[in-house]
């Protein structure tokens, strides 16, 4: 499962959650920092990747256009890293199902409609 940290989410997060999201990523890590949420939205759905965002601009987006790429909007407020790490943790079997609905891979039971929705996770 493949996650992108956008910038105001914590670039430790890569690391801290390693074990159960191999492979994520953060923007900086791609060169994305300062770059814009276009720009970071095009290159999720290029890659492959789900947005995980404490930004409501990304989950508007999602909203208006539909996946891919797919949203994890956390509603978390001003927390620390380890808090947002902790919530991606309790939250791993929510963020298990719906990556898998990219792309065309549609579970059974899950209709189209609802595979373009973004995940929220409310703390």
């Amino acid at each position: 499962m493949t996650l992108l940290f956008d910038e105001n989410l914590s670039f430790r997060l890569v690391d801290q959650l390693s074990d159960l999201y191999p492979h994520s990523f953060h923007v900086r890590d791609v060169g994305l920092i300062g770059h814009s949420d276009e720009e970071i939205w095009h290159y999720s759905a290029m890659e492959h990747c789900a947005i995980a965002t404490k930004d409501v601009d990304f989950y508007q987006r999602s909203m208006l256009r539909g996946a891919p790429p797919q949203v994890i909007w956390v509603r978390i407020g001003n927390a620390t890293t380890r808090a947002m790490a902790d919530v991606l943790r309790t939250r791993f079997r929510s963020v298990q199902y719906f990556i898998p609905i990219l792309y065309g891979r549609i579970r059974r039971g899950v209709s189209r409609a609802r595979a373009g929705r973004p995940i929220i996770a409310r703390v």
